[in-house]
């Protein structure tokens, strides 16, 4: 059974009280908000203080030690400390084991820990433990834009999640009843979505954004060329003396909006492209040299 507390203050399982003790401190000194300034002090100092305030206590070590890391929905002590967040510490460990927590600093300390829930906790019993798990997948782009579906593995079981479209990197879907199971009872998976980057276009809101090449006769002289969105292949009238850098709109070829179900627009943002003057006839190269303005 994966006890990770211990692993948080680097003890054995078999640790001894002072043991537990001296290994707090010794972290809680290096970690501390007022001496140490990395962006990853103030979260480490968190989990440190959580631990010990658990593992320090004998009831609730009684209760840790029996059940592990189940408290924490099978996750890691890290892992489940960094997907909440909203909540405060105390209130958490509270509902956890009944009471309250102190770090031993002026005011007590509050942590960013919450948001998940841990079921039926409450004074200082043990029930049902929250059974309710947090992954995270990184799908491509064009998934994220037009939609589909996403292999997911968790716990050894592999199945599709239905990806809507116009998601957006930091939401989260929820697959009911592929969580943890509790006798008769399952939780549900909350799946953190991350989208990967585009080669091709960039993402504003729900706008879209493309940069196209344009042949310089194009550009000087105005035409047709092809672009691809999305959803289809379109084609664009080029205005006559358009400048690299200038942006030609395309109305609702963008991301579709999940609440509105409105779709934004595409940017397509102009290239022109220069031949190169080696391929040129060298009749038209030095008309040009004579007759282009300086």
């Amino acid at each position: 059974m994966s006890k990770s507390l211990y692993e948080t203050l680097g003890v054995s399982e078999n640790a001894t009280a002072d043991e537990i003790k001296k290994a707090y401190r010794k972290l809680a000194r290096k970690y501390h908000p007022d001496i140490n300034k990395t962006a990853e002090a103030e979260e480490k100092f968190k989990e440190i203080n959580a631990a010990y305030e658990i593992l320090s206590d004998p009831k609730k070590k009684q209760q840790y030690d029996m059940h592990g890391d189940n408290i924490f929905g099978g996750q890691s002590f890290h892992d489940f400390a960094g997907a909440q967040g909203g909540v405060d510490l105390d209130e958490i460990l509270r509902s956890i084991f009944g009471g309250g927590f102190s770090s031993g600093t002026s005011g007590g300390f509050s942590g960013n820990f919450g948001g998940g829930g841990f079921g039926n906790f409450g004074g200082g019993g043990f029930n049902t433990p929250n059974l309710d798990i947090e992954t995270k997948i990184v799908i491509p782009f064009d998934v994220a834009i037009t939609g589909g579906t996403h292999s997911v593995s968790v716990n050894g079981d592999r199945f599709d999640v239905k990806i809507p479209a116009g998601i957006k990197s930091g939401e989260k879907l929820r697959v009911r009843g592929k969580g943890e199971s509790h006798g008769s009872q399952r939780g549900d998976l909350y799946i953190k979505v991350e989208v990967a980057p585009s080669p091709e276009y960039i993402r504003d809101g729900d706008n879209l954004i493309k940069e196209v090449d344009v042949p310089l006769k194009t550009a000087l002289f105005g035409g047709k060329i092809k672009v691809k969105t999305p959803y289809r292949e379109i084609t664009m009238k080029i205005p006559k003396g358009i400048k690299s850098s200038q942006k030609l709109r395309v109305k609702g070829e963008g991301v579709i909006n999940r609440k509105t179900k409105v779709k934004g627009d595409l940017y397509v943002k102009v290239n022109v492209v220069l031949p190169n003057i080696d391929d040129l006839d060298p009749q038209l190269v030095e008309i040009m040299k004579e007759k282009l303005p300086e």
